[in-house]
């Protein structure tokens, strides 16, 4: 099969509940990335803005919502400048403590992404890429350390340090910055995007597996998560289906129980399986699994009801008004802004 057949799109990448959610989401974050590129256009102008700021893309903040929820534990204050930020980890945090890893492959737009360039890749060469155990293994390290340096920096920041840099040009404008991030790319930059583009399509989810933080924090809530695949020896054929078509290389064939951090909970490895109530997602202590279909809408559920209960409780709208933006935008030179440094 090639990409370019018809019926790849639908038999590949929207071919059961957890892609076509991945869709929606993917095709919403897309949209709000469009319209807050139009918001910024209006805005470091001189004309009237009638586009509103979607708060959507404080998602792509997950450092100050770490240092938000660090402010907060230790001041009981909720970050006014970047608030839902603080709702989309809050939200990835709790969905991995729930059902393992799964914000990663049911949510994350980028995993959404890491996931289709596989199957593009899948699709054109007839198989990936999997790398041998002595170099997966520390290559899985990384994610972990890059973890770790985020981790110690903002520890060791004081709630004085980390309320100064809310109210920092940096800070304020953080969304912006990242915007022009990706319009006004550095030539380093769009080489690194590349490479990580072309490994992804050879390699099963290379950013996810190896480099991402976000997904590293997840992983470790979602070690203590009391949902894991577990598999029924007794009723297993040993087909090895499921392990073959797990995007993280994981040995579901011979475990009894999946407790790894590298599960995403994508249910690819329970729908695959020929043989009646042999793999299944289950709750410790709770022994009726649960299917694919409830876990996508639990996990929708969850994430509307927070949003709604963040947004009637004023936690989800940031302070900044478009007039304070403006003004201070043109009085700043939004380039030439760096990000401040911590004594």
């Amino acid at each position: 099969m090639t990409a370019s057949k018809p019926g790849f799109f639908k038999n590949k990448l929207i071919s059961g509940v957890r892609n076509r959610i991945q869709l929606i989401i993917f095709l919403v974050t897309i949209a709000a990335g469009f319209q807050f590129y139009l918001y910024v256009s209006q805005i470091t102008g001189d004309g009237p803005v009638t586009i509103h700021r979607p708060t959507g893309v404080e998602g792509f903040l997950p450092i100050g919502a770490l240092m938000g929820w660090k402010y907060f534990l230790a001041t009981g204050i909720w970050d006014a400048i970047h608030p839902a930020a603080m709702i989309f980890l809050g939200f990835a945090v709790l969905v991995s403590f729930l059902l393992r890893r799964s914000f990663c492959s049911w949510f994350c737009p980028v995993g959404t992404l890491s996931e289709w360039s596989w199957k593009i890749g899948e699709s054109f060469l007839g198989k990936n890429i999997r790398l041998p155990v002595w170099l997966d293994a520390p290559l899985r390290v990384i994610k972990y350390v890059l973890l770790g340096v985020f981790a110690w920096i903002i520890l060791g920041m004081s709630p004085s340090d980390m309320a100064g840099f809310f109210e920092s040009p940096y800070y304020k404008i953080a969304d912006i910055k990242m915007l022009l991030f990706f319009t006004k790319i550095s030539i380093i930059t769009a080489i690194v995007l590349i490479v990580l583009t072309i490994l992804s399509f050879f390699i099963k989810n290379f950013w996810c597996r190896y480099a991402c933080p976000y997904g590293a924090l997840v992983g470790i809530f979602s070690m203590v998560s009391t949902a894991r695949i577990t598999r029924n020896a007794d009723s297993c054929i040993h087909c090895g289906k499921c392990a073959n078509i797990c995007p993280s290389h994981l040995p579901v064939d011979v475990k009894a129980q999946i407790l790894t951090p590298e599960c995403t909970g994508c249910m690819d490895c329970v729908q695959v399986c020929p043989a009646i109530n042999t793999l299944e997602l289950k709750f410790r202590l709770w022994e009726k699994p649960v299917t694919t279909r409830q876990i996508g809408a639990g996990i929708l559920v969850l994430f509307f009801v927070l949003i709604y209960v963040a947004g009637i409780t004023g936690h989800w709208k940031s302070r900044l008004t478009d007039q304070e933006l403006r003004m201070w935008l043109k009085i700043n030179d939004i380039n030439m802004i760096q990000h401040p440094s911590v004594e």
